[in-house]
């Protein structure tokens, strides 16, 4: 079994600078983290990591990446989080930074999901694996 890297890439800035260049997705904040102020009613694309796995064998990370949506209406919600759906699978096969991108593989979603830290939210959530080659 192949050591693993001293440093994984940072697969939620990555996820994030790839939803923040895709045009469909504009008008929609997309973060780590909500913004100051965020009441869960604005149109956002949150983004982290919730686990995953090291392939040794083939130097590749495979995060699962899950997307909070939300938007300020249900199918606004909705149209988003196919958006963001569409932007990370359409990225199969390129290389972003000094990692290549084998597969994307989408593990749940896009789900409806009542949220009850933000009582007005329309929320979906999504889990998508990546699997990204690390040298």
């Amino acid at each position: 079994m192949t050591t693993p890297p001293s440093a994984f890439p940072d697969v939620e800035k990555l996820v994030v600078d790839v939803l923040k260049a895709d045009p469909a997705l504009a008008g929609a904040t997309v973060a780590v983290n909500p913004p100051t102020g965020f009441d869960g009613t604005q149109s956002a694309v949150l983004v982290n990591r919730r686990g995953g796995a090291w392939i040794g064998d083939l130097h590749l990370d495979k995060p699962l990446i899950e997307f909070e949506v939300y938007g300020p209406s249900k199918n606004a919600a909705h149209t988003l989080a196919n958006a963001a759906r569409r932007a990370l699978l359409a990225t199969i096969g390129k290389q972003i930074g000094s990692n290549l991108v084998q597969d994307v593989e989408e593990m749940d979603g896009p789900r409806w999901m009542p949220d009850y830290l933000y009582r007005g939210a329309n929320r979906y959530l999504c889990v998508i694996q990546l699997s990204l080659s690390v040298f």
